[in-house]
């Protein structure tokens, strides 16, 4: 699923690369750790602004095509919830999108601020709510309307918990850290006609690819029709272009 994910998802996750560096206070100088670094595009930039940046992921697939892209970059696989670094080891942890994936957020975000020195910041993004991020409202609508939303996913969050800025701010604080922020940074959605939506989310997802896996093969091929009409109302010649607008939260040590 690496290479399909990176393909749909990553003109839409860079978009939130340089307010999440900038949320973190990164430049030249900066010791940054990238957690969930994925194809390591947030590592790899923040090497490009002077920092100097390690990213971990547990998915070997991912690590691969970090190393080709970013070669100049330190990655290696790592667990959020047991980072294998020393305490006071980096001035940033940043994750964009990875808390999704976390089991164990609370734990992953004490961990940040384990190998965190003293007034390092934590910076994470996740996806605001169905309300007005098009893209997931589309693909949610055709599952509640012809499947199950309640199929067994892996482990992780409620989806849609950290798109509630105060739930952000909670967790934040509970974990030790100082001064919460909490925005929202708009963002676009291109994807080709008729099927880039449905095919962004079945291939390219860690839970909501495997929510539509689960569902019955009718329901499936329902929810595939549902989408490709919906899409329509957003169309612009072959591609649609829909909001897809995240949530980015930050705190100081």
């Amino acid at each position: 699923a690496a290479r399909a994910y990176h393909e749909s998802w990553t003109a839409l996750t860079m978009q939130a690369v340089a307010p999440l560096l900038d949320a973190a206070h990164v430049g030249r100088g900066t010791r940054l750790l990238d957690v969930a670094t994925g194809p390591g595009h947030v590592a790899g930039l923040a090497a490009e602004r002077g920092a100097s940046a390690v990213g971990v992921d547990f998915a070997a697939a991912m690590l691969t095509l970090a190393r080709e892209q970013y070669p100049y970059v330190q990655f290696g696989e790592g667990d959020a919830t047991a980072l294998p670094f020393p305490s006071l080891s980096f001035d940033a942890v940043v994750s964009n999108f990875g808390i999704l994936h976390f089991a164990r957020p609370e734990i992953a975000l004490g961990e940040a601020y384990r190998v965190l020195r003293p007034s390092g910041r934590v910076a994470f993004t996740t996806w605001a709510t169905t309300a007005e991020a098009v893209g997931l409202k589309l693909i949610y609508d055709a599952i509640e309307q012809y499947g199950n939303l309640n199929a067994p996913l892996p482990p992780g969050p409620p989806f849609f918990r950290f798109s509630d800025p105060q739930q952000c701010r909670l967790v934040l604080r509970e974990t030790g850290f100082v001064n919460p922020h909490v925005e929202q940074v708009a963002m676009r959605w291109r994807l080709p006609l008729p099927d880039g939506l449905f095919d962004a989310f079945f291939f390219g997802t860690a839970r909501t690819g495997p929510l539509l896996s689960a569902q019955s093969p009718e329901a499936l091929g329902a929810i595939r029709e549902a989408a490709r009409e919906a899409s329509r109302a957003f169309a612009h010649g072959d591609h649609i272009d829909v909001a897809m607008p995240c949530v980015l939260a930050s705190g100081a040590k």
